[in-house]
């Protein structure tokens, strides 16, 4: 089958598949999410755009089901598409960053939900420690 647009063949197209993260603020921590599956490890909540869905849903979607929280003023940060970023396949992941309030609690595939200062950040999966280190540069270079 080809491609009204470009004439390529479509069995040939191949394409990053969408996922989201969250950098969810309850004062000055982050929650992270220890992940239940492979790659296991300590990671920002997230997972993948469903079709149909925006981005920003399934953002707010993620975040609630890996962490129990619901986030607000949820806002774009950053998209990361290095192909090597995920081990099992080439992901794109758009980054938000979102407020709450409470305790995380652990669901979906996180197998555990805690909240981190900036001093003591875990070993991340993923890019998450270069997508942390790019928010904490980024807020350090925010207005008080």
């Amino acid at each position: 089958m080809q491609c009204p647009y470009c004439h390529k063949t479509i069995d040939n197209l191949r394409n990053p598949l969408p996922t989201v993260d969250v950098i969810i603020e309850i004062g000055d921590k982050i929650v992270l999410i220890k992940r239940k599956n492979p790659p296991h490890g300590w990671a920002l909540p997230g997972g993948f755009v469903d079709y149909g869905e925006s981005y920003e849903k399934a953002a707010l979607r993620e975040a609630e089901e890996e962490t129990g929280l619901q986030v607000l003023n949820l806002k774009q940060f950053h998209t990361y598409s290095e192909p090597g970023r995920d081990s099992r396949f080439h992901t794109a992941s758009t980054v938000y960053i979102a407020q709450a309030t409470g305790t995380p609690k652990a669901g979906d595939d996180a197998g555990e939900a805690e909240l981190f200062e900036r001093t003591n950040l875990p070993e991340l999966a993923f890019d998450h420690a270069k997508i942390l280190q790019d928010y904490y540069t980024y807020r350090d270079s925010q207005p008080s």
